[in-house]
């Protein structure tokens, strides 16, 4: 029997996915408008960082799931 993984970390991953769009968007058009984009760089690492903490949330099983096993 495969074991059941919930919804968690879906909205931190969505967040930290929004977070990289975001950071990417600006990059680009700093960078379009000759500016250089170095702090939206680290916008996107820290949705890449709240990206994997959902990622690994999302993994995890639950103490009342990991009982039922």
């Amino acid at each position: 029997m495969e074991p059941e993984f919930g919804k968690r970390g879906v909205i931190t991953k969505l967040f930290g996915f929004i977070i990289m769009v975001l950071g990417l968007l600006d990059s680009l058009l700093s960078l379009r408008g000759g500016m250089p984009a170095y702090e939206y760089l680290l916008l996107i690492v820290v949705g890449a960082c709240v990206f994997a903490i959902g990622a690994v949330r999302g993994v995890q099983r639950s103490p009342e799931k990991a009982a039922e096993v």
